[in-house]
Formats: C-alpha cells, sequence, structure tokens
C-alpha cells in the first residue's frame, strides 16, 4: 500500500472535510476522491462512510487510521535522524603533527578526501608542529598525528600503522660493514635530524636518550632532499622510516642499515578529544585516514 493513501486517510479524519482535506494535499476535490475510490477497490472494503456531509471511518477504517499513523511517524522520526546525522557529516578538522617528515602524503590525503567529502574541510597546522597533543587538549587543533600514546584521560587514540626507523648512510660508511648499529656507533657519528627539538627524534628518543648516549655532532637540515645529498657525499647518517624517502631518487651509493638487533619500531596514532568521537565528519576522517596510511 502506498504511502500517499495513508496521508489521504489521516488527511480526511483530521479534516473532517474533502475541501479541506484536498488543499492540505495540494489535490483537486475530484482527485481526492478519484484516490479514495481506488483505495477501497484494492482493499475490497470501504474506509469511509459518509453521513450529513461528515466523513466517519469505517471499523476497517479505524484500524487502517492507525496504521497509516504509526507508518506515517515512523517515516517522520526516521527523516529526522537522518537529518541529524547529515548534520554532523560537516565540520573542520584542524591537524598537526610531531614532526614535520609526517606531512609526507597528507596533501593527496586532503585532497581525496575533499572529493569524497566536500562538507569536511581540513586544515594543516603547521605551528603546532612538535606539540600537537598539548594543541588538542587546548582545543586549537582537532587531531594530534604522533607516535605517542596519550595519558590525559579526555584523550582517545586509533592506532594507524607501524613503522621501523632505519640508518641510511653511504656504502662506504665504516658502520656500512655491520648487521645493525648498536648504541657504540651512535657516540662518534654526525647524526642528520630534519628539525629541534630532540624530543622529536625517534632514534634520539626511544634508542639514546634512554641510554644516556648523545651523537658526536647534530645537524638539523629540514629539507629532506638536501640531508640525503648530505649523507651521498658521506657527510653524515640520516635515521628515518623508509616511506619518508620513497618519493626521492635515492642512489645507489646509500643502504639502509637496522638500528639494533630488534630495530627501533613505532605506531603511528591518531590523537583527538574524547568529545569528539561521536561527531560523524570525524569519524568519517579517522576511517578514511587508517584506510589510506595503513597501507604504508
Amino acid at each position: 500500500m502506498e504511502i500517499k493513501y495513508f496521508k489521504l486517510i489521516k488527511a480526511i479524519v483530521e479534516q473532517g472535510n474533502m475541501v479541506n482535506s484536498a488543499e492540505k494535499l495540494f489535490l483537486t476535490q475530484s482527485a481526492l476522491s478519484h484516490q479514495l475510490k481506488e483505495l477501497e477497490e484494492r482493499l475490497g472494503f470501504k474506509v469511509f462512510l459518509r453521513t450529513r456531509n461528515k466523513w466517519i471511518l469505517t471499523e476497517e477504517g479505524v484500524e487502517l487510521y492507525k496504521l497509516g499513523n504509526t507508518i506515517l511517524e515512523s517515516l517522520e522520526k526516521g527523516f529526522e535522524n537522518i537529518q541529524q546525522i547529515h548534520s554532523g557529516a560537516a565540520g573542520t578538522i584542524k591537524i598537526s603533527t610531531e614532526c614535520y617528515s609526517f606531512y609526507q602524503g597528507l596533501s593527496a590525503f586532503i585532497q581525496k578526501m575533499g572529493l569524497l567529502y566536500p562538507d569536511i574541510k581540513i586544515d594543516l597546522i603547521l605551528e603546532a608542529t612538535h606539540q600537537p597533543i598539548q594543541k588538542v587538549l587546548s582545543n586549537e587543533i582537532n587531531i594530534a598525528i604522533t607516535t605517542l600514546k596519550p595519558q590525559n584521560e579526555t584523550l582517545s587514540s586509533v592506532a594507524v600503522y607501524e613503522d621501523e626507523i632505519f640508518a641510511i648512510m653511504h656504502r662506504e660508511n665504516p658502520l656500512s660493514q655491520k648487521d645493525f648499529l648498536d648504541l657504540g656507533d651512535f657516540a662518534d657519528i654526525h647524526l642528520i635530524i630534519h628539525s629541534f627539538p630532540l624530543e622529536t627524534v625517534s632514534v634520539y628518543e626511544r634508542f639514546l636518550k634512554p641510554n644516556n648516549v648523545a651523537p658526536g655532532k647534530i645537524s638539523a637540515i629540514p629539507l629532506t632532499e638536501v640531508a640525503l645529498e648530505m649523507v651521498k657525499a658521506n657527510m653524515g647518517i640520516m635515521c628515518l622510516p623508509k616511506w619518508a624517502v620513497k618519493s626521492f631518487k635515492i642512489s645507489d651509493d646509500l643502504i639502509f642499515k637496522r638500528i639494533s638487533r630488534n630495530g627501533i619500531k613505532r605506531t603511528h596514532r591518531l590523537i583527538f578529544r574524547k568529545s569528539d568521537k561521536s561527531k560523524k565528519y570525524m569519524n568519517d576522517f579517522i576511517l578514511n585516514f587508517k584506510d589510506n596510511f595503513s597501507k604504508n
């Protein structure tokens, strides 16, 4: 039975006459009468009895009216829920990272999101780099990309992917003959990093600092291409995951060495406020981010 018939029955009952009912349904009286006749023929029974210019529901019509109200109320509620969901699909997401190298690939992802979710606006907040978790707590950004677990109870995290840090060096570097680098190897090397502070450099924070080892020399070179040229000239070593240099042409003179016997592995996470978990546009972003970057 079509929804229009339930609306027709409801209008006649509530308006009390054909004139007002036709106006409410934006029909002519003739069209309304035709629809009612068509309905009763399909059902095989009268829905209304007309007495003294009044339209009274038959016994069957009463049950049909009750059923129609239930269905129409359910539809209205359903559309309200859909509208609420849709209204939560739009929003602005401000995002930052703990390291500039983490921005690699983000531009392409943001472009993809713009096509799939035009109501979600994504802003990269570069000035929050190195301190993204604090910026999430202060409501200056919505999501932090980091390898740290949040300690604050108001924050949630989603693990996205795991990677491993390798030492990149020239083949002529004496350390290239080793199966892996250990702590003692870092005491005299020239370590090339992206930027300070050292707390954002994984090899230092996870391997050197806990063991009270400091490199002989440290240089901050923010441009990966320039840093790779320095390594190619055998002026030092870099410590990065392989994905961070895959977009660059790597010289055959450069090799990757594992750091420590077990390697330095880390899990990349998205950190956000628990109060944002119910927002659809946030969930859309997180699910797509995880799907996109978990393939690294």
